[in-house]
């Protein structure tokens, strides 16, 4: 159950959830109103993440692609098919430049660097399988968990309460959307690492005992993440890696530590999402390729998307992807049992 649920938050805290700026766009913002946006957001994580494992353990799917179809029918199937390729390149992509994005402001430079070597590091462990991702997860969850709660329990010490007079800098609308919009954006994701887990998996409760640890840990991690960013927000408005400036006050060595963590968070959803898009395209004739070379050829457009910056992607796609995976996280919870042929 533990390293189902590790694997299940390893897969949503990528490079946006660690970095803040995912938490900033769907959460934070809204003030006041992100304690209950993440409540909901909670419950939605353990249902869907539940079903989704489930679905694809009584069926047997091996991939999104089968999941897809069982759930939306073959014709429409293919078309959320390739709106799921689409938005797994993008996000791959928005991930390998958030790894720059933190050379680039822990270093002072080196973005492309820490691109080539993230994505070097991600050939090396996906080329190994389902086993080696969840082997990475249940290392680095804890970690990013134990410092998150860290950097919670240090903020509050400093601040306090009085700190959520700072929340409300300008009215947002549209907050009662937020949740159904971040959690649809993350699942629409997660399917590519929840599907063939689900079907990995032998016994159903190992599935949804995973799910609520899962949703409950990533639920920490947004209450703790979200009042961080409350109190520092006018410090780190234009910072691109918004949590690793969170913990300045902290000193040098806990910076440093803590990038380390987020490069790691990063690396686990990477890892999860080539693993993902391989896995897909393995099932399509026209990319029957060795495995190995698929995964090169998947990093190779990672990386040309990963040059348009890690702000700039975070800010105009994912909000995007939210609303067009609003359908999907609605078919998951309205689908039926029925039969597999």
């Amino acid at each position: 159950m533990l390293q189902v649920g590790f694997t299940y938050i390893g897969t949503i805290v990528g490079a946006g959830f660690a970095s803040g700026q995912e938490i900033f766009q769907f959460v934070t913002r809204y003030g006041s109103k992100s304690v209950p946006i993440i409540m909901v957001s909670v419950l939605l994580f353990i249902l869907a993440g539940a079903k989704i494992m489930l679905i694809a353990h009584r069926i047997g799917a091996s991939s999104y692609h089968q999941f897809n179809r069982y759930v939306f029918g073959r014709k429409a199937g293919l078309w959320i098919n390739g709106f799921t390729l689409f938005t797994l390149l993008c996000t791959t992509g928005v991930m390998l430049a958030g790894s720059g994005a933190l050379f680039a402001q822990q270093l002072g430079g080196f973005y492309q660097i820490g691109i080539i070597g993230t994505a070097l590091l991600v050939y090396l462990i996906t080329s190994r399988g389902m086993q080696a991702i969840m082997a990475v997860n249940t290392l680095v969850v804890p970690l990013m968990l134990g410092f998150t709660i860290l950097i919670g329990i240090h903020t509050f010490l400093m601040n306090g309460t009085a700190s959520f007079s700072l929340t409300e800098p300008s009215p947002v609308s549209g907050w009662a959307l937020a949740p159904f919009l971040y959690v649809a954006f993350n699942l629409s994701l997660a399917l590519a690492v929840l599907v063939p887990l689900g079907s990995a998996i032998r016994d159903p409760r190992v599935l949804v005992g995973g799910s609520i640890i899962g949703g409950m840990g990533l639920g920490i991690l947004l209450l703790l993440s979200n009042y961080a960013l409350l109190v520092h927000g006018p410090d780190i408005a234009q910072a691109e890696v918004p949590m690793a400036m969170v913990v300045v006050p902290l000193g040098p060595l806990v910076q440093w530590l803590f990038s380390l963590v987020i490069l790691a968070e990063i690396f686990t959803t990477l890892v999860g999402n080539v693993f993902g898009l391989a896995r897909q395209l393995q099932t399509l004739p026209q990319f029957r390729a060795e495995p190995r070379m698929l995964i090169a050829g998947l990093l190779m457009v990672c990386y040309v998307i990963s040059q348009f910056g890690f702000s700039t992607l975070v800010h105009h796609l994912y909000p995007l992807f939210g609303y067009l995976g609003a359908g999907t996280l609605l078919m998951i919870f309205l689908v039926r049992q029925k039969p597999t042929g």
